[in-house]
């Protein structure tokens, strides 16, 4: 399954109706002005896509950045367990890789394939294309909230999670043009996600299911 920001087009929509439709996150849409990935470390919001990782990072985890117009918010977080905290972080990285891939125009993404596998890879390059297809990136704010994290086992997790993308509009990739006319679906998007540990540690999002207008989130 897949994920479609509200602010998406219909034009790009009617490309991939076979896309289950949900929200998205930030990207590097130029190499100028872009900020280093960072978050996650606290319990506290965070304004950045994902957590930071550099080349001191033992798994090899790709260093993924966002330009400043692009802002993800992430609330809550941060359980206090070391575990369930390992897997949303790399939950926030595997968000971040798809934001990247979307603004750097890149469907074949090491980051991408770095956070994601089987057929949650196989959606999330469709969505990438839907992007590009589309000729936009975006611009604002989404806020991402309510974790849940179940342990299934040692290696298996299910994360669980809302989005607000309500204050995320498109942004024509060319003239930088933002349009933000009203939405006319829910901000609210739910997303069921099972994440899968690496024998490198990372944990890898291999299952993605999602809800926009979902109760849970406010829909």
């Amino acid at each position: 399954m897949n994920r479609r920001p509200t602010f998406l087009t219909a034009a790009a929509f009617a490309a991939t109706a076979a896309l289950t439709l949900s929200a998205c996150g930030g990207g590097d849409e130029d190499s100028g002005g872009n900020d280093k990935i960072a978050g996650a470390d606290t319990g506290q919001a965070s304004t950045s896509a994902s957590p930071s990782t550099g080349a001191s990072d033992s798994a090899g985890r790709p260093d993924l950045k966002v330009p400043k117009d692009m802002k993800s918010v992430f609330e809550g977080w941060k359980t206090g367990d070391t575990t369930k905290d390992a897997a949303l972080a790399d939950a926030q990285r595997a968000l971040g890789s798809v934001d990247d891939a979307i603004a750097r125009g890149d469907t074949k993404s090491k980051a991408l394939s770095f956070y994601y596998q089987d057929n949650a890879l196989v959606s999330e390059v469709k969505w990438v294309q839907a992007w590009l297809d589309a000729n936009i990136s975006w611009t604002g704010t989404i806020r991402y909230f309510d974790p849940q994290v179940t342990l299934r086992d040692e290696k298996t997790a299910v994360v669980v999670y809302c989005a607000d993308d309500g204050k995320a509009y498109n942004k024509d990739r060319k003239t930088g043009k933002v349009d933000k006319t009203p939405a006319s679906d829910s901000p609210y998007v739910l997303y069921n996600t099972r994440l899968e540990k690496s024998g490198d540690g990372v944990w890898v999002t291999s299952g993605l299911i999602t809800k926009r207008g979902h109760e849970q989130c406010g829909g």
